[in-house]
């Protein structure tokens, strides 16, 4: 089963890109420029179930099982570490419940649309700190944590008043994919830490 561990963020990108543009294809008139990724998944859509499964619910489950695996090899490391991966395997879950919560571009105000905010404002904020939690720690790669938790907020704060917000969602969905690719890259590694005790 260890063998299957670097696949699964590759697995995740996969199923995420080929859901949003398989749905998109069936949707005359949506345009990946234009409109957000969650529309794909709201009753308007073709094929919302489709979608909020593939496109969100199983990415965010096969990523929160990676992190969760990730947290058991890092064994006895620095504290800081284990609780930034526990708070990426978070952000990885909140991804998953922006599927099982769909939005409802008519009704914003609905308990499924404040419910699929929830998650994706906790989609980001929990990955923040995790990645900033894991530069510190000093995990390798750690310039990447670095980065992508710095450019991340950027991407959802800033870059929506140069670029359309559509597209500044994508960038930051495919910078948090890339930092999983980046993570998925040979075993865990942190000065000072030794795997679990094998009973």
């Amino acid at each position: 089963m260890k063998r299957l561990q670097p696949y699964l963020p590759w697995l995740a990108v996969l199923s995420c890109v080929v859901a949003a543009l398989a749905a998109a294809a069936g949707w005359e008139g949506y345009s990946h420029a234009r409109h957000p990724l969650a529309l794909l998944g709201t009753a308007a859509a073709p094929a919302p179930a489709w979608f909020n499964v593939f496109g969100f619910v199983l990415p965010g489950f096969v990523l929160a099982a990676a992190a969760l695996w990730r947290w058991v090899e890092l064994g006895a490391a620095r504290r800081v570490v284990r609780i930034g991966m526990l708070l990426a395997a978070i952000s990885a879950l909140a991804f998953a419940a922006q599927g099982l919560f769909p939005l409802d571009p008519e009704r914003m105000e609905a308990a499924g649309s404040r419910q699929h905010a929830l998650a994706w404002t906790l989609w980001w904020v929990a990955f923040v700190p995790g990645a900033t939690l894991l530069a510190f720690g000093n995990l390798r790669p750690g310039l990447v944590h670095a980065l992508a938790a710095l450019a991340l907020p950027l991407s959802i704060l800033a870059l929506p008043l140069i670029l359309p917000a559509p597209l500044a969602a994508r960038l930051a969905f495919a910078l948090w994919f890339g930092w999983w690719l980046a993570l998925s890259r040979g075993a865990p590694s942190v000065p000072g830490s030794r795997p679990p005790a094998r009973r």
